[in-house]
């Protein structure tokens, strides 16, 4: 099984216009439709609740959505069993209740405090980012403000417009052979 963290990002590094969480608004139509192809061709899509929140997922029987929380309860109107479930499990935990069914890949949609837990744990097999050429200033990033070490090998990079967006992906090395490869 693959686990994929998946962000578009600013070339520094924002995650976010300015706080405002609709990436939609800022983002290429060529990395949309990249996000839309990699979403409906994933069974298992992890988020945050502050993912979650500011257009809700819709359920549907293509998919499970997990929605990390410290306050599953408070989700419970909109929670459909088998399709969108709300939980506080650690990232441990529920990658090793996934690991018991038969996905090839888990897709980490966000936000920067759900790739941090699962980066910290050593849960990321890929970190797949799209590259758009602007500069925000203000705004999230990928991780929060913590002390980590994440080692990536550059897997491919592709330019896919005219203005220079680029959809990258790298391997999360976790050991020392593969931090020795050349």
């Amino acid at each position: 099984m693959k686990t994929i963290l998946i962000f578009v990002s600013t070339l520094d590094g924002k995650i976010t216009k300015w706080g405002d969480p609709m990436i939609r608004s800022w983002s290429s139509q060529d990395d949309q439709d990249y996000f839309d192809a990699i979403w409906n061709d994933t069974r298992i899509i992890i988020m945050g609740s502050g993912t979650f929140r500011p257009d809700p997922v819709k359920p549907d029987s293509k998919h499970l959505f997990l929605v990390l929380t410290k306050h599953p309860d408070k989700f419970k109107s909109y929670e459909v069993p088998g399709q969108l479930e709300f939980t506080n499990e650690s990232p441990l935990h529920l990658i090793e209740r996934i690991k018991e069914g038969l996905e090839k890949k888990i897709l980490i949609v966000g936000g920067a405090q759900i790739a941090t837990a699962f980066l910290r744990e050593q849960l990321i097999d890929e970190l797949w980012l799209t590259f758009e050429p602007k500069i925000f200033g203000m705004g999230a990033g990928i991780v929060i403000s913590e002390k980590l070490d994440i080692k990536l090998n550059l897997i491919s990079c592709d330019r896919v417009n005219e203005i220079g967006t680029l959809m990258t992906k790298y391997k999360v090395l976790r050991n020392e052979r593969e931090m020795n490869i050349k």
